[in-house]
């Protein structure tokens, strides 16, 4: 649904905005292309970095979770055991 709406989004503001932009960063300056596909480029370019650096941040927090379950063990202690 979110892609649905975001493809929505952005299909709305190219019809609305056609008008060809450059960007400019430092000394450098981009051609000039319609608002809605420099939007719709910036979204896929976002989409597909985080769907590769995602996996990588799974293999880093799978070892914090495993310490932070070894603490929650030795943390709670049954009244029992006393």
């Amino acid at each position: 649904m979110i892609l649905v709406f975001w493809i929505m989004a952005v299909a709305l503001l190219s019809v609305q905005n056609a008008t060809p932009v450059s960007l400019k960063f430092l000394s450098f300056q981009s051609i000039q292309l319609p608002v809605g596909l420099l939007l719709a480029l910036c979204a896929a370019v976002g989409m597909i970095s985080m769907g590769l650096l995602q996996p990588l941040w799974r293999l880093t927090g799978s070892e914090q979770s495993h310490s932070t379950a070894q603490d929650d063990a030795e943390f709670f202690v049954d009244e029992e055991d006393f």
